[in-house]
């Protein structure tokens, strides 16, 4: 089916990680938008970076707000909030809602921070153990 069958999505989800030099290390990233994408195709789901690699949250935002998308949610995908989540994303945050004032952006809490992220991430700790 054309684009044009299919308007464009009111609502976008961007993940949002720190980023590194190496190409790889998005991997994993790309793989859980790809995931999401795969669960909930209607949705517009983006991820960018707050350094070193592309895009960077500002350059989403601004991508989205053309395409006429309307409501965001940011996922930070950190373990803990940081620095990075306290003080770095609540400007960037503040800077595209003025840049963009028909955007609502909402920020959720770092993935890390919830019981389910890390009841699976204690799980497959656990499951590394040999069995005996």
């Amino acid at each position: 089916m054309s684009s044009a069958a299919h308007p464009a999505p009111h609502q976008a989800l961007i993940l949002f990680a720190h980023g590194a030099r190496d190409p790889l290390w998005a991997t994993p990233f790309e793989a859980l938008q790809q995931l999401i994408e795969r669960q909930r195709p209607e949705l517009r789901v983006g991820l960018a970076f707050l350094e070193l690699m592309q895009p960077d949250l500002p350059g989403l935002l601004q991508q989205l707000a053309a395409e006429g998308v309307r409501e965001v949610s940011v996922v930070p995908v950190f373990l803990g909030q940081g620095g990075h989540v306290r003080r770095d994303l609540p400007a960037l945050i503040a800077q595209a809602q003025q840049r963009h004032p028909q955007l609502t952006i909402t920020v959720a809490q770092a993935v890390g921070e919830q019981p389910q992220v890390l009841a699976a991430i204690a799980g497959y700790c656990a499951a590394t153990l040999p069995k005996s």
